[in-house]
């Protein structure tokens, strides 16, 4: 996005020599040019403006008036002949103060201060990344959930049901259809009735084990493999009885 400039100067020649220099500079773009402070005052207000180049000495309202006029002027670069107020320029918090006639070198190193002044875009929200996901049939409709939400899966006989945090899906399907499909790494089969997902372990004993709001058995022909996929077969020998 181009920075909105506003010339303010009582010479016609000092507004065409900045006027020529903004048209050479990309991120630069001339807003309107003012031959006093009272008419930059009026275009100030209906016109957004990101940087203004300001004289100083003009007849009815002097540059630094104008400032002091604003409540929340632009970032201002001065203009003018005089070394003399260069001090109550910076008090006035102004980005630079150049000396009339403006060199073009001096002229791009006070817009240098504005680029590095001037606030970057933010970023763009990240889109949230999809985790992977399947659809299940439930009556005449496909669900969709995520593999990250299911918390287990339990066989009823010719069908599975599907219990998230949120919600509990029934489909016609075998639990060992489930066991092939989900990944292993992240789905263990418990039982002969149940598969649980491995992040939602929360306690484990050599009997049972307890995700979110279930307590489940670990079947007899199940231990040997729960317990070496998920390492603490070792520990739990060292529990007291």
């Amino acid at each position: 996005m181009k920075i909105k400039c506003l010339l303010v100067d009582d010479e016609p020649i000092a507004l065409d020599i900045l006027a020529a220099y903004i048209q050479k500079v990309d991120v630069l773009e001339l807003t309107g040019r003012c031959s006093s402070a009272v008419e930059a005052f009026t275009v100030l207000q209906s016109k957004p403006v990101d940087l203004l180049f300001l004289d100083i000495q003009m007849p009815q309202l002097s540059g630094f008036e104008l400032l002091r006029t604003l409540p929340n002027p632009p970032k201002t670069i001065i203009t003018s002949a005089y070394r003399e107020y260069a001090l109550e320029g910076y008090e006035l918090d102004v980005l630079d103060y150049l000396i009339k006639p403006v060199p073009f070198d001096r002229f791009i190193k006070a817009v240098g201060k504005m680029l590095t002044h001037r606030p970057t875009a933010p970023a763009p929200n990240p889109v949230p990344e999809e985790g992977p996901f399947i659809f299940v049939r439930e009556d005449r409709k496909l669900v969709r959930i995520d593999l990250r939400d299911i918390l287990s899966l339990e066989s009823l006989r010719d069908y599975v049901k599907i219990r998230t945090a949120t919600q509990q899906v029934v489909t016609r399907q075998s639990i060992g259809y489930y066991e092939e499909l989900l990944p292993a790494e992240q789905f263990i089969r418990i039982h002969r009735s149940f598969i649980v997902a491995v992040a939602k372990i929360k306690v484990i004993t050599e009997s049972h084990l307890d995700i979110p709001g279930q307590t489940l058995p670990i079947g007899r022909n199940y231990k040997q493999q729960v317990f070496e996929q998920l390492q603490v077969r070792h520990l739990l020998r060292k529990l007291p009885t």
